[in-house]
């Protein structure tokens, strides 16, 4: 029997990897593959999840800690996504704040169900908006050294690393880009891809499906330095309830969303803190809507418009920020009720939860 082929595709927050595993596995779709998706998140209620299962996709979901520390978990759902139809290729998004992902998910993988997948070369996609200051080592990026420590782990580790969103940088800044990856890491395979336009991805699969990768070596983790980075980022996932006032009014879906977002970029410019990803879906019967945010000095966009108008929706928040989660939790609610003031709306907070990570502590590292 065939083995799956089993990829992951990972990176730092708002590296656009959910938007990159959408074009990638559209590609498999519709070359006639079998595509099972699998999504990771610290907490519950996960806007990627939705997201793609929106898109058509089957996608399964382990919640609660990262692919290394959940690793029977993710077997086990990946299995889940063959009872109707085995997949040919299983895509699986790891945490954004995750690293040592070759220890603790690919070689036990391997050395355990190589039977049943085969993994294929783990991508990293580099996210400009802060690559460029912490691979220059520039002051200013908005993170603590430990947090940094993780996305240029992520990089050492990659079978590829993907220069994404290449749409947003001209010519020389790509290149750039590229040029201070190699000086990091020499060596390094590095192309340059946009998930949003399609630029790369014809490349990108042809180093997926070329060969499988040279053997691989575990790396060196400091994971108290790991631990602490993860702790640095406060993480809140909220679902909420938009209506307009009186009842029955309506609002535009996608002006509220993107007011939302706004507003929360503008209080974290005021409390200097830095987010490391923002992104916020808001749904109302067949209506969708996608905000995102992945930098303070970041445009908000609106990366999926509903162009509709609703008398109620509700919104789940899934926010990434440098403070202490009780802060970013108060900071939400009260923006929160600004904008309904502000807008004529009723908002409700039907369900938040807010935590800094915890110490990461895989179910298996192979060391080799």
């Amino acid at each position: 029997m065939k083995r799956v082929l089993f990829l992951m595709i990972g990176g730092f927050l708002g590296a656009g990897k959910t938007t990159a595993i959408a074009r990638l596995a559209r590609r498999y779709v519709d070359e006639g593959c079998c595509v099972g998706l699998v999504t990771n998140d610290q907490a519950y209620d996960l806007v990627d999840t939705r997201a793609l299962e929106a898109q058509g996709f089957r996608v399964g979901e382990v919640p609660g800690a990262c692919f290394c520390c959940k690793f029977n978990d993710l077997v086990q759902t990946v299995e889940e996504l063959s009872v109707d139809q085995r997949p040919d290729v299983v895509i699986a998004e790891p945490v954004g704040s995750c690293t040592d992902l070759v220890a603790t998910v690919i070689q036990p993988l391997e050395q355990l169900h190589g039977d049943r997948y085969e993994a294929g070369p783990l991508v990293v996609l580099l996210k400009p908006e802060h690559g460029r200051k912490i691979l220059a080592q520039q002051p200013g990026g908005g993170f603590s050294p430990n947090a940094a420590y993780i996305f240029l782990k992520q990089i050492e580790e990659a079978d590829v690393v993907v220069v994404h969103k290449s749409d947003k940088l001209s010519d020389r800044e790509r290149q750039e880009l590229v040029d201070l990856v190699m000086q990091r890491f020499p060596g390094k395979q590095v192309v340059a891809a946009s998930a949003k336009t399609g630029f790369g991805f014809e490349a990108l699969q042809a180093i997926l499906e070329a060969s499988a990768p040279a053997r691989r070596t575990s790396m060196d983790v400091d994971y108290d330095m790991y631990a602490k980075g993860e702790a640095e980022l406060g993480w809140l996932n909220a679902t909420l309830t938009l209506s307009g006032r009186p009842s029955g009014r309506a609002f535009e879906l996608d002006r509220a969303l993107v007011a939302l977002v706004s507003m929360l970029q503008t209080e974290f410019r005021s409390q200097q803190v830095e987010p490391a990803h923002l992104k916020i879906l808001g749904h109302s019967d067949a209506s969708t809507a996608i905000a995102n945010l992945v930098a303070s000095s970041a445009t908000v966009e609106l990366s999926q418009a509903s162009k509709e108008s609703v008398t109620d929706a509700r919104f789940i928040v899934n926010a990434r920020v440098a403070v202490a989660p009780e802060i970013l939790r108060q900071t939400l609610d009260n923006v929160l009720q600004r904008l309904a003031a502000e807008d004529h709306l009723t908002a409700t907070m039907d369900h938040a939860q807010s935590l800094r990570p915890g110490r990461p502590v895989p179910t298996h590292r192979v060391v080799m």
